[in-house]
């Protein structure tokens, strides 16, 4: 990603993806020592991204990346940067139990 223009333009698209996705962005001023960015939550049943206000757009087009990727759908219509962006920050599915127990086991086999 190339620094403003690109970060500028995804940071748009991110706001708008969340929008319609119904989840509510504040950006704020945070107190406090910490350096945190900000983050999703869920606030009376309804989903947030809260960022801090004085994050530069690459650190709000990760916040927002990150919270999005927790509660878009897998198919979303955005473009292929952003869907990059968004397929990054996905929490890993658990591998099921049946599926890991077909695998091949790693390492010598016993009995060889």
């Amino acid at each position: 990603m190339q620094p403003a223009l690109d970060a500028r333009a995804a940071l748009g698209e991110l706001e708008q993806l969340a929008e319609k996705l119904d989840v509510e962005l504040m950006y704020d001023h945070f107190t406090g020592d910490g350096a945190r960015t900000g983050g999703l939550c869920k606030v009376k049943g309804r989903w947030r991204i809260i960022v801090e206000r004085r994050a530069s757009p690459s650190e709000r087009v990760s916040v927002l990346a990150r919270g999005l990727a927790r509660v878009a759908p897998e198919e979303i219509e955005v473009s292929q940067d952003v869907q990059v962006l968004i397929d990054t920050h996905r929490p890993k599915k658990p591998q099921s139990k049946v599926a890991a127990a077909a695998a091949p086991a790693a390492g010598p086999q016993a009995g060889s």
